[in-house]
């Protein structure tokens, strides 16, 4: 493995899958404008340019006050990211999802935060032009869900999966489809209902993994415990409704909370990179009281082998993220946690390549 490292944000790893080359050095993205942590992010291609997308997440005060609903677009060849409207609804918004499907960006709940502490489940939908800043808003979420995982299917319709309701997970699978602007549910996930899990779709395959779970003891109050479970599901070609789902063994590490994923089909894999083997409230300290440490791990599913592998380590350890963007053989980060929890304006990369 050989790392690379870039300006004072910027990092870059290079993984190799039996013996590869050496892959190019990606287009080097300008840091986000601001630093922001748990923000939803998107990509598209338009007229073959690549444009990335940050929206809502929270600042580096890390504080009820500090939650955001700000918008930043960067397309290929910018001198920097630009600034589009806010997301509608409550102002600032935690564990949103977004997703690229056509020439919008798809975004989907999150929660907001009061002053005393309420936290409360989004159902908004909205899709948004990234070239205008238009936003159009869509057919509500069934039920709303945040800390869930979304993934695209068929360039039509976004899988929601599981994710925190309120006052608990529930192992839905809500399913959006954009031609029609209508909701309906899918196979549940089978395994516990958790929030903060990973993952990714390649083909008709999808794979979700670890989070948190909610454990009810025979007496005292309920808890939060980490999840270590991955499952495999796989969407039936003729009905969308259908997901066959098996569990797949473990990855091997701790479970692991809010990592960055993504299904690549240039790979045949779903990856992993980051996370917190403790799991959090916003501000990165864990439910136990212990300031939650993030991982430098990079790991993924080869869907074609049916097997994990380990891929190397990030140069620097990430956390708190809601996906992971690709762009030629590259995977970027944007913002998140560091080490100590602090809040990150950077772009982190790492490139995979088949030999």
């Amino acid at each position: 493995m050989s790392v690379f490292r870039g300006g004072r944000s910027h990092a870059f790893i290079l993984a190799l899958i039996g013996s590869a080359a050496l892959a190019t050095e990606p287009e080097r993205i300008p840091d986000l404008p601001q630093a922001i942590t748990n923000n939803a992010v998107a990509q598209l291609q338009l007229d073959g340019q690549r444009v990335l997308v940050s929206l809502m997440g929270l600042g580096s005060g890390k504080t009820w006050r500090d939650t955001t609903a700000r918008v930043y677009r960067y397309r290929a060849g910018d001198e920097g990211w630009q600034r589009l409207p806010n997301v509608p609804g409550p102002a600032g918004r935690l564990a949103g999802t977004a997703v690229g499907v056509d020439d919008r960006v798809l975004v989907f709940g999150g929660y907001t935060v009061g002053a005393e502490g309420a936290e409360v489940s989004v159902d908004l939908v909205h899709g948004l032009d990234p070239v205008s800043g238009d936003y159009e808003e869509l057919a509500p979420m069934p039920v709303p869900v945040d800390d869930a995982v979304s993934l695209v299917y068929r360039e039509r319709y976004v899988y929601l999966v599981s994710g925190w309701h309120d006052s608990g997970n529930v192992n839905l699978v809500q399913v959006y489809d954009t031609e029609e602007d209508r909701w309906f549910q899918a196979t549940p996930f089978p395994g516990a209902p958790v929030f903060g899990h990973a993952g990714g779709i390649s083909g008709r395959r999808m794979i979700i993994c670890d989070g948190v779970r909610i454990q009810t003891p025979v007496s005292g109050s309920r808890f939060f415990e980490p999840e270590s479970a991955c499952y495999l599901g796989e969407v039936d070609a003729e009905d969308p409704v259908r997901i066959r789902w098996r569990r797949l063994p473990h990855h091997g590490g701790p479970a692991t909370y809010r990592m960055a994923a993504r299904g690549s089909d240039r790979l045949g894999m779903v990856v992993f990179a980051g996370g917190s083997d403790n799991p959090y409230n916003y501000n990165g300290i864990g439910y136990d009281g212990a300031p939650s440490k993030p991982s430098d791990r990079v790991f993924a599913y080869h869907l074609e082998d049916d097997a994990w592998r380990e891929l190397g380590k990030l140069p620097e350890a990430a956390m708190d993220h809601r996906g992971l963007l690709e762009a030629d053989d590259a995977f970027l980060i944007l913002g998140g946690m560091r080490r100590s929890q602090a809040v990150s304006s950077g772009v982190l990369y790492f490139s995979i390549r088949r030999p």
